[in-house]
């Protein structure tokens, strides 16, 4: 990839203005996410943020360049492969480290909210694998 794909300026992205529903096939349900920036050529940024119903939860996945969540709402589940569960609050922050396969989403009793942050790499920011 090649060319500028991030905004040359200041760029405002109101609340609820680009929601969609995520695909199905990479959570044990769909999901709404709002594109807030879409990186381009290796090493830009993209960023979402993403509101799960209670139980939701991504597939398995990993990033190449790792995973930024800045817990926003309500409360998430996390884990790595191999790893414990975690839970995670509103005003948490969760690394997941380049190439860690993980999944992520809603507590059973619980919505959940974040905003994710990851980088480009040879055109992908994730690599969606099985389910949880």
């Amino acid at each position: 990839m090649s060319g500028p794909s991030l905004p040359g300026m200041l760029t405002l992205v109101r609340s609820g203005s680009a929601i969609v529903r995520a695909s199905a096939d990479i959570s044990s349900a769909p999901f709404w996410v709002e594109h807030l920036l879409s990186g381009g050529p290796d090493g830009e940024p993209t960023a979402m943020r993403a509101i799960f119903d209670p139980g939701v939860r991504t597939h398995w996945h990993s990033h190449p360049r790792g995973q930024l969540l800045l817990a926003l709402g309500g409360v998430g589940l996390a884990q790595r492969r191999g790893g414990d569960v975690i839970e995670i609050r509103a005003g948490d922050a969760v690394w997941f480290a380049p190439d860690e396969v993980h999944w992520h989403g809603a507590a059973s009793q619980s919505v959940f909210s974040y905003v994710s942050v990851q980088s480009m790499q040879d055109g992908a920011a994730v690599h969606w694998l099985e389910p949880a």
